[in-house]
């Protein structure tokens, strides 16, 4: 234990030392000077003004802080709060630019204007006036009641219908252009439609310049984007100065590349209109959000692009305005980074320092979350029975690796803002992530003890040398009621079972097959003869109208047992059983404390068909893996056939119960919850047949997690603290198993399906899933599945590396099947109990049997499609993530299809393959080609054989 406890401590320093050596920590230019301008709203959340007082003392707060930062600001509005900012600021000795928002609400316009003039007469500090932002761009057309120079008059009819002439004469230019390929990749025309259409509303914009200019003794300008003010020049003619936009994330350049890119406009702006005063009115970065292309947001990013712009633009003399002072969480509309672009956050802290290397402030406090948390799971491993060194490094290292999506999560929860519905979405998110990294974990945890732990310890071996039975007072051979019930089952396999029996090794056994609800006589006399040809230890009972399926069958069964019978066998009626059965389990209870002996299932038909060949590869995996696992703790799951139980554990737990359609399953955990010992043998003792068709593999897999959600709801409160007496290990392993089967199942289709919702909103509503803390953990635990399934099949099923990749395919493709199977029973209490057809009588159903998984597994692939082609302009990182999620989810449900569309093909079949192997050999000259004998007289000619084909 020493070893393990040096093992947790040393992966915990090594945890912590990983981030202190990832830390991150960039160089960029101090600055210990004041900012010359920071663009300031006043908003709340809401995006409204509902205390005056209130929101001036708000003001107030935020405009002290900033004073420290910089010389003055600049609004984008004059009211809903906004006019509080002049006579507030003056206090402090700052400068402010007033912006008056204009949009196509006329009202609103002459509101907004008439604001913005009041202020710059009331208040000194008012430098200049900005009329309008990004109007142009926006293409928000200023209507023509805004024109006059009198609001309450407006413009005279004549003037309309002049600027109208003139607006329509330049629309008709545009549309005689040619409709050839322009430089912008549109064609000429529409290039010409595009300028006419600004340029109209460049017009007029200079007139709601010009209408201001009158009334105020500021410089009065408009707030767009480079390009505008380059190709419409009269709008800078028109204004006092060049109030330009300079934004890189948003045409897409690096950080490094925005600090020469904006100089660069500067120079350009400088250049085309020389004399006139150039100001950079936004130049931001952010600080959180989606890429876009190669312009990547961030905490380090944001710092360096600024820090390194200011420095430069002190330099050469640029003037600028930083957008912007504070996050404002109510842009949630301007895409992921909308919110992010302030130098401080919503709770007016810095985001970063403007001396010395650019680091996280936080940094430590999320790397103590991470360590704390991977040594909390890790403490779980000094609880293992003698875990070797590999064994606790692999589990602390995964335990650790949790603790740091933890940390993430934690650094997205508290450096993000949240929308009701974006908090909703996360929230749900992480609650279905948490089973899902508890099943990711269980599943490490089971590779960790068979790649790395122990070997087993109480499974029963075939070469281990066992005592004679010693039940009763006396040493015997006690006597085993070997139970066999049967339903409509093919009479020759049943005759194969019986015959089976009747070879057993064992010299104290009674057989008793029942027949139930089987009225023809072609089903039960000719095996009613059988038993009496096989002699007296072989019973026979056909009972009519019997209730509660195969559990009501057995209970029947019970009654016509031998008084002096001690141990119960149950085998299915397709299970051909080997001699020494008996002989080599019935030892095992000896011991007094013994209840059950589960040996596993095994079919001899798996050479059917290659569907055969991969679904006996998919059951091989549970019985010499998870079985054999869960026997080290006593917390086998009993599956009826090649079952031995001691009578006086199945009286004590109450016998054969038809509250489930899992009887087996729930009789042995009632044997368990009474305190008897279960073991298992991985030592095959009998094969049984494979369902016969896909559908019947199907229909086998609904009632198994049907009825074992049926368990979980009769047995769940027996799980708690002294209600039973489970041991604690054994509440774990059935707790971790129903969550590692029925919960794994359901949560892929349900997150599938989640998903698949969020595609539209994904694709069209600028919203991303974040990668980090949603889509790497489901991908991360897809590879620790698929990790999970391949090493385990490897060190523990003896299967060919062919076989293991079809069972994995047969596995993956029942999660439909099982996720409604859960989904009935939430909303069920019983479901009629459905025969496994064997034996071949059963008829391949005409209906496709992976309709819906086929309908999702398309939708799934159609959204990723989806996803990428609307992403192909902005390139986001996390939304080509989130289409790669979809794809991975989309393959259990493919994989439905694909064994559908097998069980239907001819390469289902194995003379298939062996001819296209004899062929390829005979082709590629491996081979001699078989060419008939001309000589034979039962040869046909040539037209005979084209005949025949």
């Amino acid at each position: 234990m020493r070893a393990v406890v040096a093992v947790l401590l040393l992966v915990t320093a090594a945890h912590a030392a990983l981030w202190g050596l990832f830390q991150e920590k960039q160089p960029a230019s101090d600055f210990r000077g004041t900012l010359p301008s920071l663009s300031y709203a006043p908003f709340e959340s809401g995006h409204t003004v509902a205390d005056v007082a209130a929101d001036t003392e708000k003001v107030r707060t935020d405009l002290r802080k900033l004073s420290t930062l910089t010389k003055a600001v600049r609004l984008y509005s004059s009211t809903e709060g906004n006019e509080l900012v002049p006579p507030v600021a003056a206090e402090f000795g700052m400068k402010v630019t007033v912006g008056a928002w204009i949009d196509k609400d006329a009202n609103r316009n002459n509101r907004e204007i008439e604001a913005a003039i009041n202020l710059a007469k009331r208040n000194s500090n008012v430098i200049g006036i900005v009329v309008g932002n990004e109007t142009v761009f926006r293409g928000e057309q200023v209507p023509l009641e805004n024109l006059g120079s009198v609001p309450e008059i407006g413009v005279p009819p004549e003037e309309s219908e002049r600027i109208l002439r003139e607006e329509a004469q330049r629309l008709h230019d545009a549309e005689m252009q040619p409709d050839e390929n322009g430089s912008s990749g549109l064609s000429k025309r529409a290039e010409a439609i595009k300028w006419a259409v600004a340029e109209n509303n460049v017009h007029r914009l200079i007139k709601m310049i010009q209408r201001v200019k009158k009334s105020v003794n500021v410089p009065v300008t408009t707030g767009e984007i480079w390009n505008i003010w380059r190709d419409h020049p009269q709008l800078a003619n028109s204004s006092d100065f060049v109030a330009a936009h300079v934004l890189p994330y948003w045409e897409n350049f690096t950080d490094k590349q925005a600090v020469d890119q904006a100089v660069d406009r500067y120079n350009l702006l400088r250049d085309s209109f020389p004399g006139k005063r150039i100001l950079i009115a936004e130049f931001g970065w952010p600080s959180q959000g989606y890429n876009l292309r190669s312009a990547v947001p961030g905490p380090f990013q944001q710092a360096t692009v600024l820090r390194n712009f200011v420095t430069r633009a002190e330099a050469i003399g640029m003037d600028y305005n930083i957008v912007e002072a504070i996050d404002q969480p109510w842009k949630f509309f301007e895409g992921g980074v909308g919110p992010y672009w302030g130098i401080l956050n919503a709770d007016r802290e810095p985001k970063f320092a403007w001396t010395g290397p650019v680091t996280d402030p936080n940094y430590w406090k999320i790397a103590l979350v991470a360590v704390l948390v991977g040594l909390f799971m890790s403490l779980p491993i000094l609880r293992l029975d003698q875990p070797t060194v590999m064994q606790a490094l692999l589990l602390s290292a995964a335990a650790n690796g949790v603790g740091a999506w933890v940390a993430t999560v934690f650094s997205y929860w508290t450096t993000h803002y949240f929308v009701w519905g974006s908090a909703f979405a996360l929230s749900l998110g992480l609650v279905l992530l948490v089973p899902l990294v508890l099943i990711a974990m269980a599943r490490i945890e089971e590779i960790a003890a068979v790649a790395f732990g122990r070997g087993p310890r109480r499974l029963i071996g075939k070469s281990e040398p066992l005592a004679p039975a010693t039940i009763g007072e006396n040493v015997k051979f006690p006597k085993v009621s070997i139970h066999i019930p049967a339903y409509f089952e093919p009479v020759e396999m049943l005759k194969q079972t019986l015959d089976a029996v009747s070879r057993l090794d064992y010299p104290n056994f009674e057989c008793v097959c029942i027949i139930n609800n089987t009225p023809d006589p072609d089903f039960w006399r000719p095996i009613q003869d059988h038993c009496r040809l096989l002699g007296e230890r072989f019973k026979f009972i056909n009972a009519e109208k019997v209730q509660g399926f195969k559990a009501g069958a057995l209970r029947i069964a019970m009654d016509r047992t031998a008084a002096d019978a001690e141990i119960i066998g149950i085998i299915d009626a397709d299970y051909v059983v080997h001699p020494d059965w008996l002989k080599d389990l019935v030892p095992a209870f000896a011991d007094p404390r013994v209840g059950l002996v589960q040996a596993p299932q095994e079919h001899r038909d798996g050479d059917r068909s290659l569907m055969h060949y991969i679904m006996n590869g998919e059951y091989a995996g549970f019985f010499d893996i998870g079985m054999v696992q869960r026997n080290e703790f006593n917390a086998i799951i009993v599956h009826g056939t090649m079952c031995l139980i001691r009578r006086a554990a199945m009286d004590k737990a109450g016998g054969w119960s038809s509250d489930t359609i899992c009887e087996d399953t729930d009789l042995g955990l009632s044997i368990q919850q009474q305190g008897w010992l279960t073991h298992y043998t991985n030592v095959r003792y009998g094969e049984g047949l494979l369902p016969d068709t896909y559908e019947a593999f199907k229909k086998q897999r609904h009632r198994w997690a049907y009825g074992g959600f049926q368990i979980v709801k009769k047995h769940w409160r027996r799980f708690l603290p002294g209600a039973s007496r489970l041991t604690p290990d054994q509440r774990r392993e059935f707790s971790l198993g129903w969550l590692n089967w029925l919960g794994a199942e359901s949560l892929g289709v349900v997150v599938a399906i989640l998903n698949l919702i969020w595609v539209p909103i994904v694709a069209f509503a600028d919203i991303a899933i974040p990668d980090k803390i949603l889509t790497l953990p489901i991908i991360a635990s897809f590879i620790v599945s698929l990790v999970h399934f391949v090493a385990l099949y490897r060190l523990r099923v003896n299967i060919k590396a062919g076989q293991m990749l079809g069972a994995m395919i047969a596995a993956m493709s029942v999660q439909w099947t099982v996720s409604r199977a859960v989904a009935q029973g939430l909303i069920t209490e019983h479901l009629a109990f459905a025969r496994t057809s064997k034996g071949g009588l059963s008829r391949m159903s005409i209906e496709f049997q992976a309709f819906w998984e086929a309908v999702i597994g398309v939708l799934l692939l159609i959204g990723a499609v989806v996803l990428v082609v609307t992403n192909g302009y902005k390139q986001v990182r996390e939304i080509y993530i989130f289409a790669g999620v979809l794809v991975l989810q989309s393959l259990p449900f493919l994989a439905a299809v694909s064994i559908a569309i097998l069980e239907n093909s001819r390469i289902n079949e194995f003379a298939f393959w062996r001819n296209s192997a004899i062929r390829t050999a005979e082709l590629i000259g491996l081979r001699p080609v078989s060419l008939p004998s001309v000589a034979a007289p039962s040869q046909p000619v040539g037209s005979e054989i084209r005949r025949d084909n």
